[in-house]
């Protein structure tokens, strides 16, 4: 009989909630203890996983000798200071949410972490398992080889988080950041390559600036054009609105080269797709060869289940699944390195500094 795994998870809000869905639909798992500071996040974690063990502190999870593995799943600004925390202390397979980090001044210790931590480490990029866009990566070589890739996400604002954290820019790294970083993952990933140059346009247009927190409004920028040139020559473009959830679908992804097109159709969150409108729309991939024309599109329905556990079309079930054949020694390493999260996060950065400067940014420099 195989035996269970326990996860300690730190952080509970909207994502961590998400992670206990999903843990709980995989065999041989169970989150066995629970950090989460804010008293209503945690009655709701409570609720969802009930025979978890709910602490006060970080400190308390780390001494629980049951536990097999960590997910971070806290505020943007505080995952660095738990990884380290996790290293000096704890050290076991980690799943950390994205972004890695949101200020540079952290590289120094993160740097040390991949060094020396014993175990391994996912940064957790739930974007390359949706269905659609997994379809789309096994069909790449169908272009002949890409040129251009274009992501395009059109989807509804911020949602509401504890105490408001990802209203600034401070505490999120910047919508680039905090948002695009599984973008701009996607694209090192589909092109297999590194970028060299990053120009961007963008700002806040619509959303938020009718708000006040402590005085302050927030500065997360609500829409933008990012192109990226890379090493072995080809280009990405990313478009971002965060004023456009009445889409029908929220993320198209366009991979073109000498031999076809191929794109990806992602729909948003079930649980926004309005009733009167009939089932919500369903993934799609479709190859569009040049010679001879013929565009063949296929259907990617994801079960039930999986939707009903999150709002990433059921990736984070599947991102779950090979989290876990790490954590028990089936796989080797993780999916999602350390380096690819650093990356991400360098890549937004750029991408900001870019809105911010007018200036094309060089990531080799």
């Amino acid at each position: 009989m195989t035996r269970t795994i326990n996860y300690g998870l730190i952080g509970c809000g909207m994502m961590g909630q998400e992670h206990l869905h999903n843990i709980d639909l995989l065999e041989g798992a169970r989150v066995t203890a629970i950090f989460e500071p804010d008293p209503e996040m945690a009655a709701a974690a409570a609720a969802i996983a009930p025979t978890a063990i709910m602490v006060g502190s970080m400190q308390e999870l780390l001494a629980i000798k049951e536990l097999d593995c960590f997910v971070i799943a806290s505020p943007n600004h505080l995952h660095v200071d738990q990884i380290c925390e996790v290293a000096d202390t704890r050290p076991l397979p980690l799943l950390v949410e994205k972004p890695l980090f949101t200020d540079s001044k952290d590289l120094d210790r993160l740097e040390q972490v991949r060094r020396d931590y014993p175990c391994p480490i996912w940064v957790a990029m739930e974007y390359r398992y949706m269905p659609p866009i997994a379809a789309l990566i096994e069909k790449v070589d169908a272009t002949g080889g890409i040129k251009m890739l274009s992501i395009r996400e059109h989807r509804f604002p911020f949602l509401e988080k504890v105490g408001n954290w990802n209203r600034f820019n401070r505490n999120t790294g910047g919508t680039f950041v905090e948002k695009c970083c599984h973008f701009f993952d996607l694209m090192r990933l589909i092109l297999k390559s590194d970028p060299v140059r990053i120009t961007a346009s963008g700002g806040q247009a619509v959303n938020h600036l009718d708000e006040s927190y402590d005085g302050e409004t927030p500065d997360i920028l609500d829409h933008g054009y990012v192109i990226v040139e890379f090493a072995s020559g080809a280009r990405a473009m990313l478009e971002l609105c965060m004023f456009a959830e009445g889409s029908r679908y929220q993320e198209e992804i366009s991979a073109v080269g000498p031999d076809a097109k191929i794109e990806a159709l992602v729909p948003g969150p079930g649980r926004f797709w309005p009733d009167h409108l009939g089932d919500a729309p369903t993934p799609k991939v479709i190859v569009s060869p040049r010679n001879p024309k013929g565009p063949v599109s296929v259907d990617v329905p994801v079960e039930p289940d999986l939707l009903a556990a999150g709002d990433h079309n059921g990736s984070t079930y599947y991102q779950h699944k090979s989290f876990l054949a790490l954590v028990r020694g089936e796989k080797a390493q993780p999916d999602v390195s350390l380096n690819d999260g650093l990356w991400a996060v360098r890549m937004g950065q750029a991408a900001q500094r870019a809105i911010d400067t007018g200036e094309a940014v060089h990531l080799n420099d």
